[in-house]
């Protein structure tokens, strides 16, 4: 294991080095968390990943290594690599028929839901189901150079590859994260704000605050997959559609703004893994600042053919 070594770094070795490691290791900790969560965008598998990193690294001779927290960090990217390979060539379980019922999508074994979606929101949702559609050294090389400063020269040896097809790979990658929008930028922010105000709403169960943003004679489509039912769903209505919101309180909590297909909407992850999309239809001229329109899709099949980006702040 020789990523990030360099000679004489002064850590000592032996039985003193393995003490500053397992020092090293629990001050850095959060940020190694934070490093295989958005490797994986899964809590638990993140946890799990920190492990093992730590199983692997504990062993190690570090008498050469010059920076810990670097070294930690590429130990931990080369774990989350493996898995996210593994996870590939496995193909991933189907989230159309979530354990714990339709409400709330299966959150996994040992794992808070709460502290899950906390987690995602502080990361982004959106951010996460687009780094899923990634290949694994892609997202690698991103997460790693882009979030965490992590020289291509390091991450080209952690996924074999040449610097300059790292630096490809990362950039293949933001234009991905970034996605893109036929829409002027006004447009695009104006959009935001209906969206930030609808989830904030709806996650707050304010019934009033969502109904002001809803044009009187709003339609709501819903593919069969939402619920599921045997035929997809239409609501017509702002009290309908409202009184539909709220009782989808818990699925809020999993939702974040994303772009889709080039305007503003929410996508809903599990796991970091795309679960389903709200795409609106907003009102213009005097309808204004009002959704006229709501569509969901949670479809497999659709949703592969949705473009989706991560939008700015």
């Amino acid at each position: 294991m020789s990523e990030s070594r360099v000679p004489e770094s002064g850590v000592p070795g032996g039985p003193a080095g393995q003490v500053v490691l397992a020092e090293r290791f629990e001050a850095d900790r959060a940020h190694l968390r934070a490093v295989a969560y958005r490797m994986l965008g899964s809590l638990s598998e993140a946890e799990d990943a920190v492990q093992d990193a730590w199983l692997r690294a504990s062993g190690a001779d570090i008498s050469e290594v010059s920076n810990l927290t670097g070294w930690l960090t590429t130990v931990v990217g080369r774990v989350c690599l493996n898995h996210l390979r593994t996870r590939r060539t496995r193909g991933e379980e189907s989230l159309d028929a979530p354990a714990s019922g339709p409400d709330v999508p299966g959150s996994g074994e040992g794992t808070d839901p709460e502290q899950e979606a906390v987690m995602a929101d502080s990361v982004g949702v959106a951010l996460l189901v687009v780094l899923d559609t990634l290949a694994p050294a892609e997202r690698v090389a991103f997460v790693l150079h882009d979030m965490f400063a992590v020289p291509f020269e390091d991450i080209a040896r952690l996924i074999e590859k040449t610097p300059a097809a790292t630096r490809q790979l990362a950039s293949r990658a933001r234009r991905r994260v970034r996605g893109g929008s036929p829409l002027p930028e006004a447009d695009l922010t104006r959009r935001r704000r209906v969206v930030d105000a609808f989830l904030s709403a709806t996650r707050g169960g304010d019934f009033e605050a969502l109904l002001a943003l809803l044009d009187p004679d709003v339609v709501l489509r819903a593919d069969r997959f939402v619920v599921p039912t045997p035929e997809p769903i239409r609501v017509g209505g702002a009290v309908a559609v409202a009184q539909g919101a709220m009782a989808a309180v818990s699925r809020a909590r999993l939702a974040g703004p994303a772009l889709v297909d080039g305007s503003v909407g929410l996508a809903m992850a599990v796991h970091g893994r795309l679960f389903l999309v709200l795409s609106f239809t907003f009102g213009e001229g005097e309808n204004a600042g009002t959704i006229t329109a709501i569509d969901i899709i949670a479809d497999q099949d659709r949703l592969a053919e949705v473009e989706l980006g991560v939008p700015e702040v």
